[in-house]
């Protein structure tokens, strides 16, 4: 893959698309990295006592997944600045199927002086957006 050039970026410009497939595994991974083991996120029983559809994603593992498809693109052609994100709906991760979540990575904005693109993610799971306003800001070389 080529390292994107600043000069050559668009807004509007769709750099990045992909599927993540979350899974209960990764949940469990993610929960002994983060030392979140809140259990609604690895307990269907905890989960549906609380009023949940059944265990769910962690919403910061959203984030950072859905953020790697953009550092993915970006490489080693520039560096974050920024990195923000809403929680707008819980992703329901199946204990068979996962959970499939689909991130689009868009220039919105360019600032030249600066050297640096606002990269807005859209994040959906099921047909819903799930992370609002979700944009990571990268600074250039």
């Amino acid at each position: 893959m080529t390292a994107p050039d600043f000069a050559s970026l668009a807004t509007g410009d769709v750099v990045a698309e992909r599927e993540l497939v979350l899974t209960r595994d990764r949940l469990v991974r993610y929960a002994g990295a983060s030392g979140d083991f809140n259990p609604i996120h690895y307990r269907d029983d905890v989960a549906v006592s609380v009023g949940l559809p059944g265990v769910l994603a962690h919403g910061m593992l959203t984030m950072g997944v859905a953020g790697s498809v953009a550092t993915d693109w970006l490489g080693a052609a520039g560096s974050v600045r920024d990195f923000q994100s809403r929680f707008t709906r819980p992703v329901p991760v199946d204990a068979s199927e996962g959970a499939r979540v689909t991130v689009t990575a868009t220039i919105g904005a360019l600032d030249a002086d600066a050297r640096t693109a606002r990269i807005d993610l859209k994040v959906t799971f099921d047909g819903a957006t799930v992370l609002g306003k979700a944009q990571l800001v990268a600074a250039f070389a």
